[in-house]
């Protein structure tokens, strides 16, 4: 038992000190959740060795140590690991945020549907179906040419509905 009670003595005085080790973690680490993770790595390093302590010696001075030990081993650590994946695989793996995307479709589907409905028909047969001027203008039963402006008309006007142009009064 009175091995017990100098190692309880070590383990209150350990306590006692964490203010102390919190403090001097935050010069090692400025984000406050990577110094409360040394403080506590510390700590528990500190206490499963608690029996190498050296009564007579400062047990703040020791923690110190341990501390700074801890956090100079994590350094050398991380420099030879790499943690996820190799640098540069990322920016092939990355994939847009699909939000934007979506928010985009829905504006341009609501430009398609302000469009007059020959006009939508020539963008949807020609830009989105693939269709030939020929073809369209067969499946529409008017001339190529007519296909043609159609098309350039429901280009522009898409265009002005989604923003990227100015509207034709501000043109003049």
């Amino acid at each position: 038992m009175s091995t017990q009670r100098p190692e309880l003595a070590a383990q209150s005085e350990v306590v006692e000190l964490i203010p102390a080790l919190r403090a001097f973690a935050r010069t090692f680490c400025p984000k406050p959740e990577e110094a409360d993770d040394l403080v506590q790595e510390t700590l528990t390093k500190a206490l499963a060795n608690l029996d190498k302590f050296e009564p007579g010696t400062r047990l703040k001075s020791w923690l110190f140590t341990i501390m700074r030990n801890t956090f100079c081993t994590r350094i050398k650590k991380s420099s030879r690991e790499t943690i996820g994946l190799p640098e540069g695989i990322t920016a092939r793996l990355t994939t847009e945020a699909s939000q934007e995307w979506t928010v985009q479709a829905e504006e341009v589907r609501r430009a398609l549907e302000r469009l007059p409905s020959h006009h939508r028909e020539m963008l949807v047969l020609i830009v989105m179906l693939g269709e030939r001027y020929e073809d369209a203008a067969e499946i529409c039963g008017c001339a190529v040419g007519t296909v043609k402006s159609r098309l350039s008309r429901a280009r522009q006007q898409l265009r002005r509905e989604l923003g990227e142009v100015s509207s034709p009064a501000s043109l003049e």
